[in-house]
């Protein structure tokens, strides 16, 4: 079966990874390492494999740590929510671009904006198995258009991996507005980044659903910001939500939230929406 999603709603925001696109990465390759090392060697900046990874683990957090304490103070919530969101989990997020710049610089490069891209997107094509859209996802999204709806992106990803992994599947034109945390320094679950979504389009959280395949990121952060939500267990899916029973195992399961129904059915993909 596939899953189809209710048509009474102005605007659908989705996730991406797990939710439209199914991808499978993985960043502890040694043979990634390696031949990263004679990339940034290509460059004039001399690593071997082990100290380029461990750099860029060690600076991934440092800057990660450093976001924690600047992001509350850079990023907003919109008057209306500033008066109901008290409390918010801070999420932070890097732009992994720093970490390859600061890599260079380490070596004495001064790497510019081409280079920095074009070593992240060559760090992606190698850490990547395979990307793919689920199925049905392009033609689900057309219906939506078609149907009147708008359609945002918001997810938790690095810019310089996603904007061309979009374009690489063809979905980036069926979007009306597309958010990446790493713009902003901050990621879901942090009402902060939903709230962009209000500052930078002016939606509407009670005309809106946002689907997801994370119950923590997606789930819960769209229910802390008052928005219904639907959720999509894929393959992608690591944490079991609390309100699916343990009982069931079926590969998807989808919830809409205020409601206690749920539906299990196995997931191969999107269908058009009811």
């Amino acid at each position: 079966m596939q899953a189809s999603l209710p048509l009474n709603y102005d605007n659908y925001i989705f996730d991406l990874y797990g939710t439209l696109v199914d991808i499978h990465t993985d960043e502890s390759l040694p043979v990634l390492w390696e031949k990263m090392s004679i990339f940034y060697g290509y460059y004039g900046a001399g690593y071997l494999p082990e100290e380029l990874q461990s750099g860029w683990e060690l600076l991934s957090e440092q800057f990660r740590k450093e976001a924690a304490k600047t992001s509350e103070a850079v990023l907003p919530l919109s008057p209306a929510a500033s008066r109901t969101v008290q409390n918010y989990e801070v999420s932070p997020e890097i732009d992994i671009t720093r970490v390859i710049r600061t890599l260079y610089k380490k070596k004495g490069v001064n790497a510019g904006e081409e280079l920095v891209v074009h070593t992240g997107q060559f760090f992606r094509v190698l850490s990547t198995e395979y990307i793919r859209l689920y199925e049905g996802t392009a033609q689900m999204l057309d219906a939506l258009r078609q149907a009147g709806k708008k359609i945002w992106l918001l997810s938790n990803a690095q810019r310089i991996f996603t904007q061309y992994e979009l374009r690489l599947l063809d979905i980036d034109r069926r979007f009306d507005g597309i958010l990446i945390s790493s713009d902003y320094g901050a990621g879901k679950p942090d009402a902060r980044f939903f709230e962009q979504l209000v500052l930078q389009y002016g939606i509407d959280f009670n005309r809106s659903l946002f689907i997801g395949n994370d119950a923590v990121n997606d789930i819960g952060g769209a229910q802390n910001v008052g928005m219904d939500s639907f959720y999509v267990h894929s393959n992608l899916s690591f944490v079991q939500p609390k309100w699916v029973p343990d009982t069931i195992s079926a590969p998807l399961r989808f919830h809409l939230s205020g409601t206690d129904n749920y539906t299990v059915m196995d997931f191969t993909g999107w269908s058009l929406p009811d």
